[in-house]
């Protein structure tokens, strides 16, 4: 009898072990280092189509066999190769041949997608009242007296291992005793962090935000009021009647990029348009007071900040910019069950609202950064690395050659720099080891976590703040983003570096107030040790 092989058993007992250890109560804290699986071996070549389809342009396919038909009239190729000493060209067919590829080449500049540039942005920066270290953050829950024995130590072993420093934000109806959660209190956490970083990012840019912001974009997961966020900005800005405004909620943590895609899209159709995308989360009213550990590592994790970017379609931008948007692609896992309730927020058995986290999370999360990078690859890898990974993948999924072990595509190559959603320290690392990247790559990652905590769908750009604050960032550089999010979601987008950026300063050189949120604490990182 053929022998079975020993590699399933063994993933199969690795995956029993976590859910056992979930369920016991001192070693729960397993359920977030457990690995995201190895999606290269189980790449899916439909997502490699998609990836592929991305790359093409209808427009030109279709304009391209008129071009070369008019060009060879024009050229008179056909007498050129029969008989090259009779070669003449009337005057006429010449003329018209010109006009047709004038008119051709004009269609095709015209259809291009209009460039959007980054002109700048800024990451919120709390007041220093705000600051809260780890052992106050547990003796703040302690204080409560909302938690059991149990849930207290579990919220000191998440809060040990999470990868937070002691110089992370609350907002301080959380912090006040007892805690003062009010839509009061919440609303004054949205308009600090979301005027803040807004007023940092116009005075940086000198944008008159009631005369020349054409759109305005708003993402915020947990708190939607009426009148919206984005109503509350317009209102304080007094911005155009006219301006095109969205308010985008339950999203989760991958909700910037989706804003910064829908900006993309409306800036396609807005042409010569200024856009504002604000990404923030509200924690003051999202705290949960319950003992369901399912609940409880929102609160041990998740802290306050937001950032506020400027987009341009304005060609006379492309010189100020910092980056121009090159790709955007989306990856929503909400067909499935089992991704759709991996994040829910829901009651716990004694009434009290909480974001409950499931135990396959980190399976879902895997599966959709795998059906993300795969149709991203096609986008930004080099052909050489694409060859490779295609002849892996056709001699695995169509040869059925087992044997032959999967490709795994050499990212740096396509990028300079790697800006992965800061959800926590064991995602940080499985995400890294499934890549095969150098602890360089994630350093601006786990800096963001460490210094600001989880702070959702912004914490992507306090890890692009950090790159720039070290001086790191050069022309023609390229960067990836990575979003995860409730739904389940998994988003990238893709920036070239339009300038070299100098490290950070307390102001500009041409004398403007800094947006990055590193000024005062970038030489104390990377933590040693």
């Amino acid at each position: 009898m053929e022998q079975v092989p020993e590699e399933p058993l063994i993933m199969d007992q690795e995956r029993l072990t976590a859910e056992m250890a979930f369920k016991d109560s001192s070693s729960i804290v397993i359920k977030i280092r457990q690995r995201l699986p190895d999606f290269l071996q189980s790449v899916n070549l439909k997502y490699v189509k998609l990836g592929l389809r991305y790359t093409t342009n209808p427009t030109l396919y279709a304009l391209l066999p008129l071009f070369l038909i008019a060009a060879s009239v024009f050229l008179r190729i056909d007498l050129i190769l029969i008989m090259p000493s009779q070669f003449a060209i009337d005057p006429l067919t010449a003329a018209t041949s010109a006009s047709v590829m004038l008119i051709l080449l004009t269609i095709y500049y015209l259809k291009q997608p209009r460039p959007v540039y980054l002109v700048e942005f800024a990451c919120y920066k709390p007041e220093d009242e705000s600051k809260i270290s780890k052992s106050e953050f547990l003796d703040m829950t302690d204080c409560t007296r909302a938690f059991n024995t149990e849930s207290l130590d579990f919220q000191t072993k998440i809060t040990v291992r999470s990868g937070l420093g002691d110089e992370t934000y609350l907002p301080p109806g959380i912090q006040a005793r007892p805690p003062q959660l009010s839509m009061k209190e919440a609303r004054l956490e949205a308009e600090a962090v979301m005027f803040g970083c807004l007023d940092a990012l116009f005075a940086s840019t000198g944008i008159n935000p009631s005369r020349d912001v054409g759109i305005l974009i708003v993402n915020c997961s947990l708190f939607n009021p009426t009148p919206s966020l984005s109503a509350m900005i317009v209102n304080h800005y007094k911005m155009r009647g006219d301006i095109k405004s969205f308010n985008l909620g339950g999203m989760g943590c991958s909700a910037g990029l989706i804003s910064i895609d829908l900006a993309k899209d409306l800036l396609q159709a807005n042409p010569n348009t200024y856009a504002v995308v604000l990404s923030t989360e509200n924690i003051t009213l999202n705290w949960y007071f319950g003992n369901d550990r399912s609940m409880l590592l929102s609160n041990c994790i998740f802290r306050m900040g937001g950032a506020a970017i400027l987009l341009s379609n304005k060609r006379s931008d492309a010189s100020r910019a910092k980056y121009r948007l090159v790709h955007t692609v989306r990856t929503h896992k909400g067909a499935n069950d089992n991704c759709y309730n991996c994040v829910y927020q829901r009651e716990d058995s004694n009434g009290n609202i909480g974001v409950s986290l499931a135990r396959e999370l980190m399976a879902v999360a895997g599966d959709a950064l795998k059906t993300n990078i795969t149709t991203l690859g096609p986008l930004v890898l080099p052909l050489s690395e694409q060859f490779k990974f295609l002849k892996s993948l056709m001699q695995r999924k169509v040869l059925k050659m087992k044997e032959v072990r999967p490709y795994i595509p050499n990212f740096k190559k396509a990028f300079e720099h790697f800006c992965v959603h800061a959800g926590g320290r064991a995602v940080l690392e499985e995400v890294q080891k499934n890549l095969g990247l150098l602890d360089t790559d994630m350093e601006p990652s786990k800096s963001a976590l460490h210094r600001f905590g989880n702070t959702s769908s912004s914490s992507l750009w306090y890890e692009l703040a950090y790159a720039e604050a070290k001086g790191r960032v050069g022309r023609g550089n390229r960067v990836w983003q990575i979003g995860f999010g409730s739904g389940f979601k998994c988003n990238s987008a893709v920036w070239r570096a339009l300038q070299d950026i100098p490290p950070v300063s307390a102001r500009k050189a041409d004398g403007r107030p800094q947006c990055n949120p590193w000024v005062d604490s970038i030489d104390n990182y990377p933590v040693k040790g």
